[in-house]
């Protein structure tokens, strides 16, 4: 976890090493942004079905993400990492949060080359992952700068998670004091979505995390409490989310519970073959 005023902004940062599970994992949307300095062999993306796979060699910087993205793994990786709140990479980036929205880019890209060239120097040359986390999140503190709006995309967006996104939107901007359009704007610069999109994700991450792959389902029950309207708009927003209907959702879930038992990626990325 890190330390003030950082814990506004990231969840947790953390350091990755081994074999993946699968050669490829699919990471459905989460109201997270995510941020990897890669100190191994290149990975893959693919940000939608529609879009080509792309290598990332120093790592990646992800705003929030409104579909499926698929990561291609070497035999072994290794990375440290930041998981964003939904706002939380808003003051490291030099361009509005919306020109990446479903569009991951290098860190190159976003703070040049000799800044990126230097953190995975530092970091590849630590004595331990202890050291690399404490590294990342000084260079953090470093860039961080002050961002207008942020209080208000904040606040709105704790009142959304609260809510589990049920919250009417029209009320999100009344309980702000501003006029949705403003609301919108702000968001889509900070997070790069806007409001109705971050509850919709919300919503999806709160009914995914309340199942339980292990045992039997009710589906209508489940919908019902997470404030879908009916099981056919629950189903459609899986399918939108992670491109399977619930039923094959979960049994992709069992299969890496079963074939991986106790793996720390267990409870969110899907894989993929």
């Amino acid at each position: 976890m890190p330390r003030p005023p950082l814990d506004g902004l990231i969840d947790d940062l953390y350091y990755l090493e081994g074999a993946p599970p699968y050669a490829r994992l699919t990471l459905p949307p989460a109201p997270a942004a995510l941020f990897i300095v890669n100190l191994g062999a290149p990975f893959r993306i693919r940000a939608g079905t529609e879009i080509e796979t792309a290598e990332y060699a120093d790592g990646c910087v992800i705003t929030m993400p409104t579909r499926a993205y698929e990561f291609g793994y070497p035999p072994r990786t290794r990375s440290v990492g930041v998981h964003f709140k939904p706002w939380g990479l808003a003051p490291f980036l030099p361009m509005p949060a919306t020109d990446l929205c479903d569009r991951p880019v290098t860190i190159e890209q976003v703070w040049g080359r000799p800044a990126s060239t230097e953190l995975r120097d530092r970091l590849a040359t630590a004595n331990n992952p202890h050291q690399m986390l404490t590294l990342l999140e000084d260079e953090l503190m470093r860039r961080l700068s002050e961002t207008a709006g942020l209080g208000l995309v904040r606040h709105t967006s704790n009142i959304i998670a609260a809510t589990r996104g049920t919250m009417p939107i029209c009320d999100l901007s009344t309980a702000a004091g501003v006029s949705s359009t403003h609301l919108a704007q702000r968001f889509k610069a900070l997070i790069g979505v806007t409001p109705k999109r971050l509850a919709r994700t919300h919503r999806f991450t709160a009914t995914v995390f309340a199942l339980d792959p292990t045992g039997p389902i009710d589906w209508s029950d489940l919908a019902g409490r997470a404030g879908y309207f009916d099981q056919a708009h629950f189903g459609h927003e899986f399918r939108a989310f992670t491109g399977l209907t619930p039923t094959q959702y979960v049994e992709v879930r069992r299969r890496f519970l079963r074939e991986h038992p106790g793996h720390t990626l267990n409870n969110w990325p899907l894989p993929t073959d």
